[in-house]
């Protein structure tokens, strides 16, 4: 192997992506959210509904869910109480992101398990920066 390939390798070995799954059944919405995390480097996945969401969570590895409350077919509440009360997804974190902004659902989103909460409509950056607060908490969290 030549050198230049052996550091293109390395590199990409050694930088791995962060997969955040948005869940959203608007695909304006979910497209936005995608391209608000390009410049962080996130590898997104999307699904549209509750039942896709819980799937994704046991077959895609995901650092973080991007979760909205107003789904189709599974709400996003059903969905964050599922995943907390499964072993294989208890760890996972779950960034609300919700049109409904009154204090009961901030409150029942903290109550339910949920790393963050986040208002539509949202700042990008604000968005963006929350996201990599929390998975850099996980990344330190498995670390210590």
């Amino acid at each position: 192997m030549a050198a230049d390939e052996w550091q293109r390798t390395s590199r990409r070995s050694v930088n791995v992506s962060r997969r955040v799954l948005v869940v959203e059944d608007s695909a304006v919405i979910r497209r936005l959210v995608e391209v608000c995390l390009r410049p962080a480097d996130l590898e997104v996945v999307m699904r549209e509904d509750g039942p896709g969401a819980l799937e994704a969570a046991l077959s895609e590895n995901l650092d973080l869910m991007v979760l909205d409350i107003g789904l189709p077919e599974m709400d996003g509440w059903e969905v964050l109480d599922r995943l907390r009360s499964d072993p294989r997804t208890r760890a996972l974190p779950v960034l609300v992101l919700t049109a409904h902004a009154e204090e009961e659902s901030r409150r029942r989103a903290n109550e339910s398990g949920a790393d963050g909460f986040i208002t539509k409509p949202f700042q990008p950056d604000e968005l963006r920066q929350e996201i990599l607060r929390i998975v850099a908490e996980r990344s330190i969290s498995h670390v210590v």
